[in-house]
């Protein structure tokens, strides 16, 4: 998003919102804020993101989730901002900044002034909250550390953004363009680009197109008082300009938002939009929406991943660690061949050798000098029994860290298909409730997250087939199961678990193998030739005191397949119209 198109946008959101009241503010992520306002009887969603690469300003219609305890940014914009008037939209300097002008009482009644400053700036994006030139806070805090020109902290006074040594796009004139043209050489758009505050490269192209015929036209070649006044007037006359349009490339997918038309791109691949905010959603949506996931992802992924080698360290330490079962062993014999042999074991010896009744021949045991017979022989039973003890506590600490270890794999699978963020908090959840994940910080008054629905989709027969897509989803599907519906799963491997929903009737084997399919396509087969086992609910239990999802089932049987893409997508996603099986139907 380039200083032309922010000059736009700015004036497009000043027209709709100047006098807006704004009546309630969300955070859904840490640089991403949403005002909800109120102006002329409609209401607008105003997006402010300071993702460096997808910095942007413009009105929503999506939908975003929020964390369930907002941030101290929205705290604070909500003291300072909510119920008060947004005055004004305004772009500074023609460059990738804007300032947002609010009036709001504060907590004497009187009303205050407060500006919102949003700096879409490359890896500088940031907003900040600023009353009387004072920051109250930043989306993202600048510390001395981090630069020595500019801070941006609560209570520091607030500074612009260093001045570019460029021009100012509605108040460059023909004579202040000339006078740096004299003394460039190169390609006018290049000019353009360095001397005009908030032109992209491809901006710059264009005005020299318009303004020179060519988009690689050269300044030395070029009338230079006859195109520093065609630059002067164009300059000037770009505000009445827009035309909200966004270019695609060959596939289709949107590439850039541009502000007008743009001669030197190929007009076939440029649609006009509706307003400059949705051109800029259109790009920008899916695209922002994918990386933060994926960043979410990432992150859900590394801390499994140092959990699982936390684990497997722990185990490697317990076989290590504690003595086998012929060591213990052989604590307890020496300790019984001292007990029968004392009066032939000298005092303040080091070792002794003693007659071995369980093999027949002699056995050296050391001693400890400082302690009698009787005392070194109990010592050794002493060994014995913690070593005992210790065995068994070892297995069930081993058990323990192997279903841990199970757990930890199942999750490191569903965080990589992980598709909103609502499904990586269901994958958290339990790992954080058995210790193996930091939990995050729980407000006193929690709004309860909304169960997300499985997958559902119908097969080839019509009926109804769900899939978890977490093990929490995985617990949920089995407990809200019929006895004699049918539950499939890939077998040995982590993935999710498929139910064929059969209200008293059969199963036929297209369904089955549907199902199958499902259970191959949404598990760490994917891709694989693998076997899936199924068997009725009923015969599903879950295995005591383990995590959500692991069970153990009987009476299976088994059906090898493997899926790809175009199997799923025949299988039409459910839409609670699929037929219920007859009950005489099927072979399953």
């Amino acid at each position: 998003m380039d200083g032309l198109l922010m000059g736009y946008v700015a004036r497009e959101l000043d027209q709709l919102l100047a006098g807006g009241r704004v009546d309630k503010i969300s955070q859904p992520d840490r640089d991403l804020v949403i005002l909800h306002i109120r102006n002329g009887g409609a209401n607008y969603r105003l997006l402010i993101c300071a993702t460096p690469g997808y910095a942007r300003l413009h009105l929503t219609g999506k939908t975003y989730e929020n964390p369930q305890e907002a941030p101290m940014f929205c705290m604070l914009m909500r003291k300072h901002l909510q119920g008060g008037r947004l005055l004004c939209v305004e772009q500074l300097f023609g460059d990738r900044l804007a300032r947002l002008t609010f009036s709001a009482m504060d907590e004497l009644g009187d009303p205050r002034e407060n500006l919102l400053y949003v700096e879409a700036m490359g890896k500088h994006c940031n907003v900040s909250l600023v009353q009387d030139g004072k920051i109250l806070d930043a989306m993202r805090h600048v510390t001395l550390d981090m630069s020595r020109v500019r801070q941006m902290l609560p209570g520091l006074p607030y500074v612009m953004p260093p001045a570019q040594d460029k021009l100012a796009p509605n108040e460059a004139d023909a004579q202040a363009i000339l006078t740096r043209l004299r003394g460039y050489d190169g390609l006018l758009a290049k000019f353009l680009f360095h001397n005009v505050a908030g032109l992209s490269q491809m901006s710059g192209e264009e005005l020299a197109l318009l303004v020179s015929g060519g988009r690689d036209s050269v300044t030395a070649s070029l009338n230079q008082e006859d195109i520093s006044l065609k630059l002067a007037d164009l300059l000037h006359a770009l505000p009445g300009m827009g035309q909200p349009t966004l270019l695609h490339d060959l596939e289709g997918t949107p590439r850039e938002a541009l502000p007008f038309p743009y001669q030197s791109l190929d007009s076939s691949l440029q649609q006009p939009e509706a307003s400059f905010s949705q051109a800029i959603e259109s790009l920008y949506f899916e695209r922002d929406l994918s990386q933060r996931l994926s960043q979410r992802a990432a992150g859900l992924s590394r801390a499994i991943k140092n959990a699982r080698e936390r684990t497997e360290k722990k185990l490697a330490m317990l076989e290590e660690d504690i003595l086998s079962e012929a060591q213990a062993e052989e604590l307890r014999v020496m300790g019984e061949l001292l007990t029968a042999g004392l009066h032939l074991v000298p005092r303040g010896s080091e070792s002794v050798t003693l007659p071995d009744y369980y093999t027949g021949g002699e056995l050296v045991i050391p001693l400890e000098p400082a302690l009698s017979p009787a005392q070194n022989a109990q010592r050794y039973f002493t060994r014995y029994r913690k070593a005992h003890t210790a065995r068994k506590l070892a297995g069930e600490q081993k058990e323990k860290a192997l279903q841990d270890l199970q757990q930890l794999e199942e999750a490191q699978y569903f965080a990589g298909r992980a598709e909103s963020a609502q499904e990586l908090n269901q994958v958290r959840a339990p790992l954080a409730q058995a210790g193996l994940l930091r939990r995050n910080p729980v407000p006193q008054k929690t709004k309860r997250e909304k169960e997300a629905p499985p997958k559902r989709f119908i097969s080839r027969d019509g009926i109804p087939i769900l899939v978890g897509r977490s093990s929490l989803e995985n617990e949920r599907l089995l407990k809200q199961a019929r006895p004699d519906d049918l539950w499939l799963h890939a077998k040995d491997v982590p993935g999710s678990h498929v139910l064929i929903t059969l209200h008293g009737g059969t199963a036929p084997d297209t369904t089955v193998l549907d199902a199958a399919r499902l259970a191959v396509f949404f598990s760490k087969a994917r891709g694989q030739r693998a076997r899936v086992d199924y068997t009725l609910v009923k015969h599903v239990k879950k295995t005591p005191g383990s995590a959500p999802g692991q069970v153990h089932y009987s009476g299976e049987k088994s059906v090898v397949t493997e899926a790809n893409e175009e199997d799923i997508k025949a299988l039409a996603p459910d839409d609670g119209k699929a037929n219920k099986p007859n009950k005489s139907s099927g072979k399953a």
